[in-house]
């Protein structure tokens, strides 16, 4: 019999913990997806973990296995954003650690029925949770100069225009449903993928995925929130897959950390503020090759670590993390 693939395997799980060791005290892991942070959490000795996960189904494949540790571990619906008031409610308002793995889980990508890749037939949805528009109400309502914006800012797609363009007069024939369907419309602006290259519409969907979620507003909420829950000597500890995330999670430690780049005459040096962090790992820590073979997710992805001190925690614009228009809510209308 074949053994079981596991649906999601926890990235750089082990300097993780080699950072953060001895675990203890009480953590929240808020992109909780198959759990394999948590019970490593748990494992290597934390009194208590909050999980936290936006899907109702990461949480629904977790409760057999979660009553093993009783009272230990707390499932909570809810997106990282709300860490603070989540972990409250949990009965926890300070926390001893904060691990974040940023980003769509193996598990929704793998079914079709999410939408949130192009490899099989489905809904154009591509929600992490259960509610709000979904991917076809963004491509199936947006102004093609914002649907441009939305690719190039958030997908890096380089020819958002021609894309935005061609999805524009495709919807006036008939309203996009399927991720195939899409997929089509954006292959066809662009030339045949070499070997080894990316598919055509990878960049796109990346983006859509991004602003059908809010995933970097959520980000910089998620890191804001983590400052406020975070007692003092607590860790925050952030894995990213792209560069839209890691620059946003490395402005926020240089930031909060005191260590940003000086002012220029187009960029008036910030008032200098009370470190509210100081950093564990000056640079990001990348998976080892071991790692890569054993799980080939593992290579692109960064991990920052950084300590709070005990300066009162602060506000911080979104925009000054770098959080690109086109992901700011106020901009998706």
């Amino acid at each position: 019999m074949m053994a079981q693939v596991a649906p999601h395997v926890p990235v750089l799980l082990h300097p993780i913990l080699a950072a953060v060791e001895p675990v203890t005290g009480i953590w929240l892991d808020g992109t909780f997806g198959a759990g394999g942070y948590t019970r490593a959490l748990l494992e290597a000795g934390a009194e208590r973990v909050i999980a936290v996960d936006r899907d109702p189904t990461a949480l629904d494949l977790a409760r057999d296995w979660a009553a093993e540790y009783g009272e230990r571990l707390t499932l909570v619906q809810g997106v990282f954003g709300d860490l603070d008031a989540l972990a409250a409610e949990a009965g926890a308002p300070a926390l001893d650690g904060v691990v974040l793995d940023i980003g769509v889980s193996s598990m929704q990508i793998d079914q079709a029925g999410r939408g949130f890749s192009f490899q099989k037939d489905g809904p154009l949805d591509m929600r992490m949770g259960d509610a709000g528009p979904t991917a076809a109400d963004v491509v199936n309502s947006m102004a093609e100069e914002p649907l441009a914006n939305l690719l190039y800012q958030l997908g890096e797609e380089r020819a958002s225009r021609r894309i935005a363009r061609a999805i524009v007069a495709s919807r006036a024939d008939a309203p996009f449903g399927t991720t195939l369907q899409l997929a089509a419309v954006i292959q066809a602006q662009l030339p045949r993928p070499k070997p080894g290259q990316p598919h055509a519409a990878t960049r796109s969907f990346q983006a859509l995925r991004i602003a059908v979620n809010d995933e970097l507003g959520e980000l910089a909420r998620g890191l804001s929130a983590a400052e406020r829950v975070l007692a003092p000597g607590g860790l925050l500890a952030v894995v990213t897959f792209h560069s839209l995330e890691d620059r946003i999670v490395k402005r926020f430690m240089q930031m909060r950390s005191g260590d940003a780049p000086g002012g220029s005459r187009h960029a008036p040096e910030a008032e200098k503020q009370e470190p509210r962090f100081s950093r564990v790992t000056r640079r990001a820590l990348a998976p080892a090759e071991e790692e890569i073979l054993s799980n080939p997710r593992a290579r692109s992805a960064k991990l920052r670590i950084a300590r709070r001190t005990d300066a009162p925690a602060g506000e911080i614009d979104p925009r000054d993390l770098g959080v690109p228009p086109a992901a700011l809510r106020e901009n998706m209308g």
